[in-house]
């Protein structure tokens, strides 16, 4: 049976490694060390990314939305290991709503969508903002400074072309995609060049990303009905007539299973939830909505977003495979399918894989001893600048409370992104400035929220742990201290989308406060889970201050459930989320053999009369699989990736497809990937062997 699992963090297994990677490592990061990269590149909220290639360099941005500041800029040089250079915008003030005033708000309207581009020594960034026209941010250095101008209209989901003719054109338009050229100022549309060259029911839905490539116009786009896909279109000219093929990536969640859902995404008054499915559907998590990008090398690799439950959506990396001139994603013999585990990108002009030493573009933890917040940190909304500060009390974050009816309206709510698959954050508040009416503390920004902190009544200091879904608030008097600290904490759990609060008087022994409680996909926000800190006062006026002594981020596993690959061990495989074993001609003891790259050859018996289980195509499309004597080559060698509940998946190097154990015990070799259903097969348990 498949491992159980706890729902607190705080009890969780020591940290394991894959490869070479690091021990002490504190974050996620993709790279393995070892020369391949595990899938998602962050795991944390990156959406509706975007990218490009400038030279030796790579540049990406993604959605932001109401998060200030926003349109994160970032910079790599092998497509792996990515560092945060600036941000487009520092702040987008257009009115009440952004700043959280006059009780309105603009949860998931913000800024969102964002077109990344280079032209003639400039650096392009077109985005959209609901309500607003397009926003157009421009600079010559990706560190900034960045300008913003406001187009003459809006354009939902563009993506820009600079053609090599001088012409600059651009797609926009959710499944009636329009295209059109754009004037020489890049704030309008040249009048009587629009076209709609697609209908709503032709698979080009939105999102799309629009390239010129060996004299063909392409466009990827994302298609929701139904199972989330990738599609592509191709043209000989901008104005069409163009060809549309449906899936260039579809299926690929990498067997994440679905959580719970919010009806009708969050956006009605009522909150209720839909719970996780028993049975999950294949393809409603799948990757969708990204793009290609050509290495220094030559390589073709190709980017796009899935849905990570609770967390937010997350961006991962794929190989490309051009096929009848469609860049498809995925392996020959396994298109459309993303390997959660592979090579690192070649990216210098000789073919080798470049970069730098494994590393994550945010610092999740601060002290609060700098000049500036870590770079992980962005408002909720437009901040006011003068109820905040690093420099009125050194080493301490200081927020001042404006009024507030509650946590969703409070102004200066400092947030990041929640990182999985689990992580603890902690604060310290003191809360000796507080005034009566002010709330302070540790929250879970999300719908439905959740927080921990202390309220300030006419009768003291209260700690209160409230739960937006359930209603329910627990509630404990705080004994009169001059300056009490408190420290609070919330260990959660992504993968199974739980959460505990807890506090303590002296940082070391911590108490569990509320219920646990679950999170939750929505699309109210159009963001997953931020932690965040906040100070307001609920009595409908500016109170005192609360001081946050640090900010701590904890990741129990910063590269996930994996564990060592057990080269030169004997093991048992069996199916997991059941017992049906992984054997062959009677042979179910395997060793692991190392092949390089986090690959192996499997040998059953001895040295002296060893044979390998081995994948061989046939004459149907299909392969056999057995085991055979001689020298391990592709057909006896396995990409060993493990998928993200810590199960491997032996992915063949012939046919780039994986191992499974059918129910009726028979071994295959034609599975395209991990499910969501965790008794399908292709995920494997492994057992060192006792004998």
């Amino acid at each position: 049976m498949r491992r159980a699992r706890s729902l607190v963090v705080a009890a969780c297994l020591t940290v394991s490694v894959v490869g070479a990677r690091a021990a002490a490592a504190q974050t996620w990061t993709s790279d393995n060390g070892n020369g391949t990269f595990t899938n998602p590149l962050f795991y944390d909220e990156f959406s509706d990314p975007d990218l490009i290639r400038v030279g030796d360099d790579f540049y990406l941005t993604g959605t932001t939305m109401h998060a200030m500041p926003g349109l994160p800029v970032l910079h790599s040089t092998d497509l792996v290991n990515w560092e945060l250079l600036s941000y487009a915008l520092d702040a987008l003030d257009l009115g009440p709503a952004f700043r959280v005033e006059d009780g309105k708000e603009i949860y998931g309207k913000g800024i969102w969508a964002p077109s990344f581009r280079y032209h003639d020594g400039t650096f392009h960034i077109f985005s959209n903002v609901n309500g607003q026209t397009t926003q157009h941010f421009t600079a010559t250095n990706p560190r900034g400074p960045w300008t913003r101008a406001a187009m003459k209209r809006g354009l939902h989901d563009l993506s820009v072309l600079f053609d090599d003719d001088g012409k600059v054109w651009v797609v926009w338009g959710y499944r009636d995609l329009h295209i059109a050229q754009l004037d020489s100022t890049l704030t309008d549309i040249v009048p009587g060049t629009e076209v709609a060259p697609f209908g709503r029911d032709a698979l080009i839905g939105e999102g799309s990303h629009f390239y010129k490539i060996g004299g063909k116009y392409y466009i990827t786009s994302a298609w929701y009905a139904g199972r989330m896909r990738m599609p592509a279109a191709r043209a000989d000219r901008p104005q069409g007539p163009w060809e549309v093929n449906p899936e260039i990536s579809a299926d690929e969640d990498f067997g994440l299973r679905p959580g719970a859902r919010l009806r009708n995404n969050g956006n009605s008054p009522d909150i209720v939830v839909n719970p996780a499915p028993a049975s999950p559907k294949h393809g409603s998590m799948s990757m969708h909505q990204g793009g290609i990008v050509q290495t220094p090398a030559g390589e073709w690799w190709g980017w796009s977003m899935y849905e990570g439950n609770s967390v937010g959506r997350l961006t991962a990396l794929s190989p490309v495979t051009w096929k009848d001139g469609w860049p498809y994603f995925g392996l020959p013999g396994n298109l459309e399918r993303t390997p959660r585990t592979w090579v690192k990108p070649a990216v210098a002009a000789r073919g080798t894989t470049g970069g730098s030493k494994p590393h994550a573009p945010y610092t999740r933890s601060d002290e609060f001893t700098g000049p500036r917040l870590a770079n992980v940190w962005q408002w909720n909304h437009v901040p006011n600048d003068s109820a905040w500060s690093l420099r009125e009390r050194p080493g301490f974050l200081r927020l001042h409370s404006l009024p507030a009816p509650d946590f969703w309206l409070a102004r200066n709510s400092l947030t990041q992104r929640a990182v999985g698959p689990q992580s603890r954050p902690t604060t310290i508040l003191e809360t000796s400035g507080m005034q009566p009416g002010d709330v302070a503390g540790l929250a879970m920004l999300d719908k439905p929220y959740a927080w921990i902190g202390v309220r300030r009544g006419d009768d003291g200091f209260w700690l209160e742990q409230v739960d937006q879904l359930s209603g329910d608030t627990a509630r404990a008097k705080l004994a009169p201290a001059p300056a009490r600290r408190v420290w609070l904490r919330a260990d959660c759990d992504f993968l199974v989308e739980r959460c505990t609060f807890s506090h303590s008087a002296d940082g070391t022994r911590f108490t569990a406060f509320g219920r646990p409680l679950g999170t939750i996909f929505q699309l109210k926000t159009f963001q997953g889970v931020r932690y965040a800190l906040f100070h307001y006062n609920a009595r409908g006026a500016p109170g005192g201050y609360a001081d946050f002594d640090a900010m701590r981020v904890v990741e129990p596993h910063p590269h996930g459930f994996t564990r060592p690959i057990p080269l030169g061990r004997t093991v048992a495989f069996r199916a997991a989320g059941r017992d049906t074993p992984l054997a062959l001609d009677g042979q179910s003891r395997f060793t692991i053999i190392d092949r390089g790259l986090g690959r192996v050859a499997l040998r059953a018996g001895t040295r002296s009369a060893a044979r390998y289980l081995s994948v061989a195509p046939t004459s149907d499309s299909t392969s056999a699989v057995a085991l055979r004597a001689g020298k391990p080559g592709d057909g006896e060698t396995f990409q060993w990736i493990e998928d993200l509940y810590g199960d491997a998946t032996l992915m063949s190097l012939a046919t780039h497809r994986y191992l499974r154990v059918e129910r009726d015990g028979r071994v295959t070799s034609d599975s395209r990937g991990p499910t969501p259903e965790p008794a399908e097969g292709t995920a494997l348990q492994w057992i060192p062997d006792e004998r």
